[in-house]
């Protein structure tokens, strides 16, 4: 089967790091795989933190701050319930994305939902922090939210993409991104293969969702990956080739996400990512003090937490 190709091209890229995102716990309850933002892989520009995360109600990640970048939850399974102190409102579904600009300043939460009867389901996705440029860091937040059914999606021979952000075959997504960004759900069924293009001098990474692949070249220690493996893609070439080789017959899911260098000092606590130490103090103070884009979150408290007695 000849490979799919979103663009011709030279050089590939080659797998240069591979981890395993192991389990651990976050928020309240909640259990994540974390692969970019611990302590093997602290940032990677322009991406802060990759998660995969799992969580049934009453877990979840309760009212808490953002400042300086944006959120990207991308749903696999079940739904997800948010709501912020601007008072946006909204559920996140199987399939559907939500693109979250923190910019100077959110306080919200995101918690799963049961399914009406009283029981609870089980909720799986991936949540991305994408770094913003020092002219961005402080823009008005806001939300580009998208169901299943309307992200774009493309199909051939074998090859299936979900286009989260950027573009494939000439498909385009309708996610503006203000860091520079491709983000491409890619399920290959038995024998299939990609070529597929990503911009020279950008960072490119995947994440395995599903099944067993080769990445790169089939000659190097890093190329094979399974489900939970993060896999770094080098520099020096503008392709990545990918192919399902498995015997087992079952399909090989992954993303493959890029991203334009920022190139810029990078200082963060927690959820709050600025350029240099004091826009961090200065954040902390308008955090405590309800200013400068926190005036809403004094007096604010999601209805999950309400419902949960945490704060």
């Amino acid at each position: 089967m000849m490979p799919i190709s979103e663009e011709a091209s030279g050089k590939k890229r080659l797998v240069v790091k591979k981890l395993f995102a192991r389990q651990q716990h976050e928020g309240f309850g909640a259990v994540v795989r974390r692969s970019i933002g611990r302590f093997e892989l602290r940032y990677f520009d322009p991406f802060l933190v990759l998660d995969e995360f799992s969580v049934t109600a009453p877990a979840g990640f309760p009212d808490h701050p953002h400042r300086g970048f944006e959120t990207v939850t991308y749903m696999l399974e079940g739904e997800i319930l948010h709501e912020d102190c601007e008072g946006h409102k909204g559920v996140i579904r199987e399939g559907g994305l939500q693109w979250m600009t923190a910019g100077k300043g959110i306080v919200h939460s995101e918690m799963p939902s049961s399914n009406g009867n009283g029981t609870t389901t089980h909720n799986k996705g991936l949540q991305l922090w994408i770094n913003l440029s020092s002219k961005h860091k402080l823009v008005m937040p806001s939300y580009q939210e998208t169901e299943s059914k309307d992200i774009a999606e493309a199909e051939k021979d074998g090859v299936r993409v979900r286009i989260i952000a950027g573009e494939w075959n000439g498909v385009k997504s309708k996610i503006c991104t203000r860091t520079p960004t491709m983000y491409l759900d890619f399920t290959l069924s038995p024998g299939s293969k990609i070529s597929q293009h990503i911009p020279l001098h950008w960072n490119a990474f995947v994440y395995v969702l599903q099944g067993h692949g080769h990445f790169g070249d089939a000659r190097s220690q890093h190329s094979a990956a399974s489900a939970h493996h993060m896999l770094i893609l080098g520099l020096g070439g503008d392709r990545l080739e990918a192919w399902n080789g498995s015997d087992s017959g079952l399909p090989l899911r992954f993303i493959l996400v890029g991203g334009e260098p920022i190139g810029e000092p990078v200082v963060q606590f927690g959820p709050f990512v600025m350029n240099t130490q004091e826009e961090i103090d200065q954040t902390i103070d308008d955090f405590e003090n309800f200013t400068n884009g926190f005036e809403k979150a004094r007096h604010w408290k999601s209805q999950a937490a309400s419902d949960l007695g945490l704060f």
